[in-house]
């Protein structure tokens, strides 16, 4: 019998972060991403914003998109997600308003819907942060969104025009 490859899935993932080396922690988080199977990687230039839904004194954010194709689950993805942010220093245990090294989200998994409490796909903010919209329509603009069928670029149009300072809508 062939060797027949698995299926792979795009992907859509942010990293984020606001301590320590942010480009230096993003490399070495890709370069995971890659060792455990990612393929076909793109990354946007590291982006900065304001922090958002954070405590007060929070420093400003370094976020970058990052694309590619994976050969695995959705959870799969999620738990090496998970394990390269505990491996960059963030505790296992936090909390999403206070300052971290590394933030690895999974924002869009092919035309996966999943309201499962583990894991929301597509992610439940993604469409209304700047700071996600930004970066990501850099490298994948007309990627959509299945939930609604709106690109990348449709939703940071869309968050544009609500003509927020910050990098999340005022909804």
């Amino acid at each position: 019998m062939d060797d027949i490859p698995a299926p792979a899935t795009p992907v859509a993932l942010m990293l984020g972060g606001d301590l320590g080396d942010s480009a230096a922690i993003f490399a070495a988080a890709a370069a995971g991403l890659e060792r455990a199977g990612l393929r076909e990687l793109r990354r946007s230039r590291i982006h900065r914003s304001a922090p958002v839904d954070c405590v007060p004194g929070t420093p400003d954010f370094s976020d970058q998109a990052l694309t590619g194709v994976w050969p695995g689950s959705a959870p799969e993805l999620l738990a090496l997600c998970q394990r390269l942010e505990r491996a960059a220093g963030r505790p296992a245990r936090h909390s999403s308003r206070e300052a971290r090294t590394l933030d690895c989200d999974l924002i869009l998994f092919g035309e996966l819907i999943s309201d499962a409490p583990e894991l929301t796909l597509p992610h439940p903010r993604a469409k209304m942060r700047r700071f996600v919209l930004e970066p990501l329509a850099e490298i994948a603009p007309d990627w959509r969104f299945p939930d609604s069928g709106t690109t990348v670029l449709q939703e940071l149009k869309r968050l544009s025009a609500l003509k927020s300072p910050s990098g999340s809508a005022n909804l």
